[in-house]
């Protein structure tokens, strides 16, 4: 054969290649519809004109004559306070804020605008001059986190500049404030952290959304005391009063509704519904308000529907649905002025690449940067990459609504459809609908830490990887590579989350509440705040609970080895009894052999009396690493542990005389900001047991929410959310032919007590991170950590890529469309 004719079979053989994952999905709209799909599956297609925003706007107020809109930023990487031109919609002026949250509001004169400063605990008194923010004085509500634990949130002042209201989330409490004098004048303890205020139109009731608490909580403020509750829905947040103060709305986001109150007898009159389908599933996340002008249209913001809900409110008790806008991605806020609908979203317009990477600087560049300034390396962080916007929307006529409608269900892949029958075939393995039944009697469910496909398989030459970012290959991951061949390659899996604050959460509910989504990027931005998102706080907690809860409902057995645990103790009441009090929760002084220890010695003494739960959730996560903290296993022999202990835990398994009925499902809770040459969302997942099929590649795009929609099915179990019963089951990666053959482990090629001896940079780094609890430390540094242990001190790491991944061909029609 001559030279030529190999060359151009290995031409077509790569190009053939490169077809199949273009197939699969590549960067940018989907073809001839101009919509943006997701890494979760959603897709976006916003409505009107876009303005872009700062990290994470969760609030937005316009002055009294609608000459100026404030939007407070509140996110992981640089928070601040934008002045915007509502009628021009162009941005006038802007502020860097050290710390801020939520809190928001303009004198009725317009020469003060008050935004809270978060956990400094005081709220920031911007004196407004030529439409430009100058500098601004400080009122004080107490010394700054940790010592005090504050942080105003909604706030609100009365006509005449002399009273101002704020509600805080972290000591649940009502400041009453004398803002020209800056002094405290009272303070009224609230029964749950609040969210946001309303001034009656007499200023004689304040209304405060209790966030924890399902109510609103009515109080004179003549008294200055508490002299009603009214109940809500869950996660009440957002208020808003008509003119004249008669009704009062109500967002509550755990339950996709809004409470209408009729504030004369203090009743909620009507609860409207703003999902797309009837259901009670969570996943829309009411959370913004606004009224037309004539009051007749509320515009009801979904943060998780990427949507706006529209009702005819013209006859409070008698709403009606008009449709939906379809608007970016995590709208927090809407407002209006005039004809004109204006909606912060938080997330922006798409997932994107990060072009300029996170590598360091070696001299001051002409951006002004420094060497390895944390401002530059924040820039490129998964929790502060996705930019705000600010969306300007002409208010629709009827027929352009029904188009919008259109457009907004287009874009979801939850139908009530996909509720009741999932994707899938007839004949598998993993059934298509509540009592169907599954060969498959039990499930391991093992959650990971914070891994990239390229970090591992990027080696993979059958998968989409890249070789060049691959830090944990086949010599420190053979297990991982063996069950990628000899059981189903998945090159196209990606998580929900950002960070594993929110990404235990879905990892296990399919869902992360707006108390979560809200409160995270503060905590990770080193700003203070409440944690314990595993399970530590039930404000944290999606309403019906999480998949343990759904088992106990449905009488299914279940059990957990370190996932919600801590130090043999259940952090949620669904698993006091149902843990293993010997396996370790996140600890990265502890080997995951010791987590397979105690799982396998757990497991035998079950199996012996044949109780074996059906369900269980297994953490090995010392894929996590501690960087180079001196004298700490290093990151190569942290991974190569992970990969040993997985290997032992599926050699186990499979030598069991249960293997026969079980499955395993493999993921990591996140991939945060490791380098992937796809999408920073983009993971490692496996599939393995009997009924998986072998040596098989599946290019088909899955996530988080599909991975539990199959664990459900296969356990005879309601999907949780709108995301896993819309997410696509892994019906393809299974096979009903069981093949029972045992698996045999791979042996560890390198030494698991490497530590780390070296004195440089990078440990100098790594001396000042807390590995206490996952990503406490700064995910940026410590990838940037990881990659020089294993590429050298002096390596530049490439920049990870974050894209808005669509599909090259576009299914002719969604059976529920």
């Amino acid at each position: 054969m001559s030279i030529y004719i190999k060359k151009s079979i290995s031409v077509i053989v790569i190009c053939l290649s490169a077809c199949v994952y273009s197939i699969a999905q590549v960067p940018g709209k989907v073809k001839g519809t101009g919509q943006v799909l997701l890494p979760n599956g959603w897709k976006l297609s916003p409505a009107g004109r876009s303005l872009t925003l700062g990290d994470l706007p969760l609030n937005m107020q316009l002055s009294t004559s609608g000459r100026l809109l404030a939007v407070t930023n509140n996110g992981q990487s640089t928070q601040s306070l934008q002045l915007i031109d509502p009628r021009s919609e162009k941005l006038l002026d802007e502020k860097v804020l050290s710390k801020s949250w939520y809190g928001l509001a303009f004198s009725r004169d317009e020469k003060h605008l008050y935004a809270s400063g978060g956990n400094d605990n005081w709220i920031l008194d911007f004196h407004l001059q030529g439409n430009k923010l100058n500098n601004a004085d400080t009122i004080k509500l107490g010394t700054p986190w940790p010592k005090n634990k504050i942080c105003p949130t909604g706030i609100v002042v009365n006509k005449g500049n002399t009273r101002l209201y704020t509600v805080t989330k972290e000591d649940s409490t009502l400041y009453i404030i004398d803002p020209q004098a800056k002094q405290i004048l009272n303070k009224v303890q609230l029964p749950a952290i609040a969210y946001s205020c309303v001034l009656s139109p007499d200023e004689t009731k304040l209304y405060v959304s209790l966030w924890g608490g399902r109510a609103v909580a009515v109080i004179n403020t003549a008294s200055q005391t508490i002299t009603g509750k009214i109940a809500t829905g869950d996660h009440p947040n957002e208020l808003l009063l008509n003119k004249k103060g008669t009704y009062l709305f109500v967002a509550n986001a755990n339950d996709n509704t809004v409470s209408i109150i009729n504030t004369n007898s203090s009743k909620v009159i009507e609860t409207v519904a703003t999902t797309l389908y009837p259901t009670r599933l969570t996943g829309s996340t009411t959370n913004g308000l606004a009224l037309s002008a004539n009051e007749k249209m509320l515009y009801i913001a979904n943060a998780d529907n990427n949507c706006l809900a529209v009702f005819d409110v013209s006859k409070p008790g008698y709403s009606k649905s008009q449709g939906f806008i379809p608007v970016g991605w995590y709208p927090t806020n809407v407002k209006t002025l005039g004809s004109k609908i204006l909606v912060t979203n938080g997330k922006g317009l798409s997932s994107m690449a990060n072009p300029q990477g996170p590598q360091p600087i070696s001299k001051a560049d002409n951006s002004g940067y420094q060497t390895g300034s944390t401002a530059n390396r924040r820039l490129q962080y998964i929790a502060g990459l996705f930019k705000g916007s600010l969306s300007f929307i002409d208010a629709p006529k009827p027929d352009q609504l029904k188009q919008y409608t259109r457009q907004v269900y287009a874009n979801t892949p939850f139908t009530n459809k996909r509720t009741i029958t999932a994707d899938g075939e007839a004949g598998n393995p993993v059934p298509r609908k509540l009592g169907e039944k599954s060969p498959i009697k039990h499930i391991f469910y093992i959650i990971k830490e914070n891994r990239t496909y390229d970090q591992v398989l990027g080696d993979v030459p059958e998968g989409n990887g890249d070789t060049s970012l691959c830090l944990f290959g086949k010599h420190v991951t053979p297990n991982h590579h063996a069950l990628a061949k000899e059981f189903v390659l998945l090159d196209n899996f990606y998580v929900d989350a950002e960070v594993s604050a929110d990404g235990h959460n879905w990892s296990m509910a399919a869902y992360a509440t707006d108390v979560i989504e809200k409160t995270w990027p503060t905590s990770y931005g080193s700003r203070g705040g409440s944690t314990s998102f595993e399970g530590g706080r039930p404000v944290t907690y999606p309403r019906d609970g999480f998949i343990w809860d759904y088992c106990k409902r449905a009488g299914i057995s279940y059990r957990s080895y370190g996932e919600f645990s801590d130090d043999g103790k259940a952090n949620i009441k669904t698993l006091q009894g149902h843990i293993c009090a010997h396996s370790p929760g996140f600890d990265l002084d502890v080997k995951d052999q010791v987590r397979v220890d105690a799982w396998q010695h757990d497991f035998d003494s079950l199996l012996t009396i044949n109780a074996v739960p059906q369900f269980n959730t297994i953490r090995i996560s010392n894929d996590h690493t501690s960087g180079q903290k001196k004298g700490k296993i290093s990151p190569v022999a942290a991974v190569a542990d992970n990969d040993l202990a997985i290997g032992r835990f599926i050699e186990h398994l499979s030598q069991s005389s249960i293997w026969k009925e079980s499955v395993v499902f493999i993921l990591e809770d996140d991939a945060q900001n490791g380098p992937d040459h796809i999408d920073a969302h983009r993971s490692p997942a496996f599939v393995v047991g009997p009924y998986v099929k072998r040596n098989a590649v599946v290019h088909t795009m899955y996530s988080t929410s599909g991975f539990l929609r199959t664990m459900e099915l296969i356990l005879g179990l309601p999907p949780m959310s709108q995301y896993d019963a819309g997410a696509m089951p892994l019906y393809e990666c299974f096979t009903s032919k069981a093949d029972v053959t045992p698996y045999q482990l791979k042996p560890v090629e390198v030494d698991l007590e490497r530590r780390n001896i070296a004195i440089n940079e990078s440990s100098k780094r790594s001396e000042l991170f807390n590995f206490a609890k996952e990503d406490a430390v700064p995910d940026l540094d410590l990838n940037e950590v990881v990659w020089k242990s294993v590429k050298g001190e002096h390596s530049v790491m490439p920049a990870p890529k974050r894209s808005a991944f669509v599909l090259l061909e576009q299914k002719k029609k969604d059976d529920d469309d």
